[in-house]
Formats: C-alpha cells, sequence, structure tokens
C-alpha cells in the first residue's frame, strides 16, 4: 500500500502534508522524551507524549483501544501494582496496595502506549524504501533493506495476529484446552510472518536486488516536516531546561 493511502486511512486532514522525515522525527521525540519521563519522573511529560502522539495518529488510539491491547495493559499494569517493592499504605477492594507501587504502574502503562502508538504510526506512515534509502545514504548497505522489511511487516503482523485469533474463538480453540490455543496461535503468527518474511526476500532477489547496488532513496519531505521536527527539538530543549 502506498503512503497516500495509508496516510489517507488514518483520517487526518492534514496528513498529505507530513511526510516520512516528520514521522521519523516523531518516532525518535516520543522515545527520548519517555526516556527523559523515566529518568526526572515527571508525569507532565508522559501526558504530553501521550497527547501530542494520540493526535497524531488517532487510528493508532482506536487500536491500542482494542480488547487484546486492554488485557495487556491491565496485566502490565496488575503485576507492577503488585510485585512492586514498595510498602503497602492503602487499602482497596480488600487488598493492601502501595501507593509507591500504583504511581510507578500508572507511570509505566502510559509510556507503554506512547512506544506502542509512536512505533504503530511509524509502521503504518513510512514506504520501505525511504527507511531503505534512508540507511544506504549513511553507508549501511543492506541494513536499510532489512530495517524497512521488519518495519513494514508490522501491520501484516497484526493482521495475521487479529485473523489467528477469530478464528481460533469461532472455533472454540480456547474452550477445553486454552494453553493449547495458545500454542497454535502462536505458531500460526509466526509462521504468517517468516512466510511473508520469505516472500519478501524471493521478489528481492528475483529483482536482482543487491546491497552493494541499492538505490539512496530520498525521504518524503512535507510542507511540515520541518515546523514539525523544530517544535520537537524545542519541546525537548524546553523539558530539559525546566525543573523536575
Amino acid at each position: 500500500m502506498s503512503l497516500a493511502r495509508l496516510q489517507a486511512a488514518d483520517g487526518n486532514s492534514s496528513a498529505a502534508r507530513i511526510g516520512s522525515l516528520a514521522h521519523l522525527g516523531i518516532f525518535a521525540w516520543a522515545l527520548l522524551l519517555v526516556t527523559l519521563a523515566a529518568a526526572r519522573n515527571d508525569q507532565w511529560v508522559e501526558v504530553l507524549g501521550l497527547l501530542v502522539v494520540g493526535a497524531i495518529y488517532p487510528l493508532g488510539v482506536s487500536r491500542l483501544a482494542r480488547p487484546r491491547w486492554l488485557l495487556l495493559f491491565v496485566i502490565l499494569f496488575g503485576v507492577t501494582m503488585l510485585f512492586g517493592d514498595g510498602e503497602p499504605d492503602l487499602l482497596l477492594l480488600g487488598l493492601p496496595l502501595a501507593s509507591q507501587n500504583l504511581l510507578a504502574a500508572t507511570h509505566m502503562l502510559v509510556r507503554a502506549m506512547v512506544i506502542l502508538l509512536a512505533a504503530d504510526g511509524l509502521a503504518t506512515s513510512i514506504d520501505v524504501t525511504e527507511v531503505a534509502g534512508l540507511f544506504e545514504r549513511v553507508g549501511l548497505s543492506g541494513l536499510g533493506f532489512s530495517l524497512g522489511v521488519a518495519v513494514n511487516l508490522m501491520p501484516n503482523i497484526r493482521e495475521a495476529v487479529t485473523n489467528a485469533w477469530h478464528v481460533l474463538l469461532m472455533r472454540g480453540g480456547f474452550r477445553a484446552q486454552w494453553w493449547r490455543g495458545l500454542q497454535l496461535f502462536f505458531l500460526t503468527v509466526l509462521t504468517n510472518a517468516l512466510r511473508r518474511s520469505d516472500d519478501i526476500v524471493l521478489a528481492a532477489e528475483s529483482r536482482a536486488y543487491s546491497p552493494e547496488r541499492s538505490r539512496k532513496f530520498s525521504l518524503r519531505v512535507g510542507r511540515l516536516d520541518w515546523l514539525i521536527l523544530l517544535a520537537a527539538v524545542f519541546s525537548i530543549l524546553l523539558v530539559l531546561l525546566l525543573p523536575g
């Protein structure tokens, strides 16, 4: 699927004005912001990252609201809250809990959501040839193709996960022997991912692809890209300068 179609599917009217350079910058900005938030323990920085990335990739927000992702978030939140090193100082539904663990679990959940939204937005917005061309330009022959394939496989893997999950549910794969159903589920997802990767490699070989002869494609630069990158740099500097 082309970049223009992916941007149109996101439902954002300004998507056509945002190029691949901005999407890469947004992903790097989100990772750096989460890292700074963890180091400085700034709650408002995490919330800022979640609001900004969610506003840029609204379709990603709807995907994270699906039951399987909500279940993953609940498990992550529960494990962090129950097995933290804080001392119990409050009672919730008859369970002694530590407010320190509750706060740490909330922070971890918000950071995970920021990273997942940024990664999903990058995977569905950038073309594999642009990723490959970026690494080829800095002298990493072949790595750009490999990383580009990995990034663009994410939508296919997500689709395979959804299809395999629904098929197993309709056939009762999680009723009597749910552990066997989980084994079949992960095996199906892994097999589909490997088959898709093999198809891409065969297609590249059939076109006489070679890392030594890779073309150095340029990134798509939209009208708002430099403004977005400038805002990202300014916001990071602001976080660094403001007291924690």
